[in-house]
C-alpha cells in the first residue's frame, strides 16, 4: 500500500490536492481510500469538529484529543486493518500538533511521528496566512478557532520546526502546478 499524507494550514489546498491524487490513482485502476481528519463518520471526528467550532482552552484541548483519537482510529482501521487498499491518503494528520503550545508541540510531534506510521510521501502545503484566509473566506463553512491571522501565522512558523522529513510545497500558487509537483514525487518510484 502507498501511504500519502497531505497536510497544511486551513485553506492550504489539502482537499484539492487529495482529489487530484485520487483521480490520478483511480485512473490507474488503483483502490484509493481517503481519510480527512476530523472525519464526520465517527465519534472522535464529530467531537473534534464540534470543539473546533467553539473557542477557549477547554475546547482547544477537546479538539486536540478528539482529533488524535480520530487519526489513531483511521490508522488502525485503514493502515493496519485493510489488505485491499492500494493507495491510502490522509488529509490532516500529525502536523496538527503545530496548534499545540510551543515546546509541547515539538515533543508531541517527535513521539507521534515515531508511534504512528509515516512515509516518503508526506507533503506539507506551505500557504501564507493571507492566502489561507482568502481561501477560507470563499468557502461556505463555519469558521474554526484557528482560522485567524495570528493562529495561522504561529502555526506556519511552528510547522517549519518539525517539517524536516516532509516535502514542503509552496501552497500559494496554482493548484494544478502544486498538484504536478506532488504527483511527480509520488510517481518517482512507482
Amino acid at each position: 500500500m502507498k501511504f500519502i499524507v497531505i497536510d497544511g494550514l486551513d485553506g492550504s489546498g489539502k482537499d484539492t490536492q487529495v482529489n487530484l491524487l485520487e483521480d490520478m490513482y483511480r485512473s490507474q485502476g488503483k483502490n484509493v481510500v481517503i481519510r480527512s481528519h476530523p472525519s464526520p463518520d465517527n465519534y472522535f471526528g464529530l467531537k473534534s469538529k464540534e470543539a473546533l467550532l467553539k473557542t477557549g482552552k477547554l475546547n482547544h484541548l477537546k479538539a486536540t484529543l478528539f482529533f488524535a483519537g480520530d487519526a489513531i482510529r483511521s490508522v488502525i482501521k485503514y493502515y493496519y486493518g485493510s489488505d485491499d487498499i492500494d493507495v491510502l491518503i490522509f488529509s490532516r494528520y500529525i502536523m496538527s500538533v503545530v496548534y499545540l503550545p510551543n515546546v509541547i508541540n515539538i515533543i508531541v510531534y517527535k513521539i507521534v511521528s515515531i508511534v504512528l506510521p509515516t512515509s516518503n510521501y508526506m507533503f506539507f502545503l506551505d500557504v501564507s496566512p493571507e492566502e489561507s484566509l482568502r481561501r477560507i473566506a470563499i468557502r461556505s463553512e463555519d469558521t474554526e478557532m484557528f482560522e485567524n491571522y495570528d493562529s495561522l501565522e504561529k502555526a506556519r512558523e511552528k510547522s517549519k520546526k518539525v517539517a524536516d522529513d516532509w516535502h514542503v510545497i509552496p501552497g500559494d500558487g496554482d493548484a494544478m502546478d502544486i498538484g504536478n509537483k506532488i504527483k511527480s514525487i509520488c510517481l518517482e518510484d512507482s
